[in-house]
């Protein structure tokens, strides 16, 4: 009874504190109609970092819809009917800069339910986004990609023109997923964006980019 009281009391004085909403779940599983924390690749494994120190890219994050590449922005080629994409679970992060310096797009795509099926689909939307750069300049001939990385499940990409675009696609059929790392500066009057493209491996940035994978879906690697 004095219990009862007491709680009573401190309600009415507005003491009573709640108890704090559950945090998102940073894996998946337990649930997977969100992109988890643990997706996103680590700040200081992105190019540039020293320069430009990026944030924690699940802290800037935004639920996508019809979601599409970066390059496909530029390029301006058509969507493909029925993309899985339009069914993906997906997530985008855009950091931007002065104008003139590096840009930053990150984006991860899943596919719920049974990852043999969500295999395919992140293959599928892989290869055909592979297929549509090698098409830029029909659809944008002011740009012109070369392709430094032509492997299964990892293309890397070096687009010219009107920007710089270093462009990177990971297929990771394991966790039917598809991440994205873009970064795209706007030449100055030198010709060149005022911070220079450091000489990286593309294989580090891929590395970067599936390892958080592992860790934010749990069971898709042995």
């Amino acid at each position: 009874m004095v219990r009862v009281i007491l709680t009573g009391l401190l309600i009415g004085f507005g003491l009573v504190v709640a108890p704090p909403a559950a945090a998102d779940p940073p894996t998946c599983p337990p649930t997977c109609d969100q992109i988890p924390a643990a997706a996103w690749p680590e700040p200081w494994s992105i190019p540039l970092d020293g320069i430009y120190h990026w944030p924690v890219l699940a802290a800037v994050t935004a639920p996508v819809q019809a979601s599409r590449f970066r390059f496909e922005e530029l390029c301006n080629g058509p969507r493909p009917l029925g993309d899985p994409r339009d069914y993906a679970v997906s997530a985008r992060a855009v950091v931007a800069q002065p104008d003139g310096h590096w840009q930053l797009q990150a984006q991860v795509l899943h596919w719920r339910g049974e990852t043999w099926r969500g295999g395919q689909l992140a293959a599928q939307v892989f290869d055909t986004a592979v297929a549509a750069l090698r098409n830029c300049q029909l659809t944008a001939p002011q740009f012109s990609p070369s392709i430094t990385t032509d492997a299964p499940n990892r293309m890397a990409a070096v687009i010219s023109g009107p920007q710089i675009v270093h462009q990177y696609l990971l297929a990771d059929p394991g966790s039917s997923t598809v991440t994205e790392l873009a970064l795209w500066a706007t030449p100055g009057p030198t010709g060149s964006p005022p911070v220079p493209w450091p000489v990286i491996p593309d294989d580090r940035v891929f590395d970067a980019m599936a390892a958080p994978l592992c860790a934010a879906y749990l069971g898709s690697c042995g």
